[in-house]
């Protein structure tokens, strides 16, 4: 994602939308994975952050503190 932003120009926002909703499409998959709805499946990470910048300018820092595979509470 920081990449994306630094050498392409994304947003923050552009470049979540990328590795999630739209990489679910482009894989044939956007039917049952890559947003937050009832009926597709449930995998996603929780970020201690207040904008997506914060997941991609941090180089070394992971603010992750949970993982959700499935459904269920995964350890981060």
């Amino acid at each position: 994602m920081n990449m994306a932003c630094v050498l392409y120009g994304l947003s923050p926002e552009e470049a979540l939308a990328g590795v999630t909703r739209e990489a679910a499409k482009a894989l044939g998959r956007g039917e049952r994975l890559g947003t937050l709805e009832a009926g597709k499946r449930a995998d996603f990470l929780v970020w201690d952050v207040t904008h997506p910048a914060e997941i991609v300018c941090q180089l070394g820092v992971t603010p992750l503190v949970g993982r959700v595979v499935s459904g269920k509470n995964c350890d981060a």
